[in-house]
């Protein structure tokens, strides 16, 4: 059975490139394009796993994460912040917002597989 990601993302390119390269790779991914939507697409889906960029329109990714985090049914499911922010405490704000694992744009596409294996433990 197929590994399934939640891509949160806003930018369409972006969405587009990541759901064919994490599909070629053998994910099943289902997106969300805001932070209400995809707080909205995880009792609906179930992901595994779950890419959130934090500069979201309607509800940012941090907080999104934080109420997606907040319901005990989903708390575990891992979520890696995508993001183009790498100014210092960039980081440490993700994590502390309930991720539990950051990312930065450009995506290294290697990169984000790995760390998608080793938090889904694959």
């Amino acid at each position: 059975m197929k590994r399934k990601v939640l891509l949160v993302e806003d930018n369409p390119q972006n969405r587009y490139l990541l759901t064919f390269l994490l599909e070629k790779s053998g994910y099943e991914v289902v997106s969300a394009e805001d932070g209400e939507a995809a707080v909205e697409a995880v009792p609906v889906h179930s992901p595994d796993v779950i890419l959130m960029d934090v500069q979201l329109p309607k509800i940012d990714g941090y907080e999104a994460t934080r109420r997606i985090k907040s319901d005990e049914r989903f708390a575990s499911i891992p979520v890696l912040a995508l993001t183009a922010h790498s100014m210092k405490g960039d980081r440490a704000r993700a994590l502390e917002a309930g991720c539990d694992d950051y990312i930065t744009k450009p995506v290294d596409i290697d990169v984000l597989l790995r760390r998608i294996g080793e938090v889904i433990g694959q």
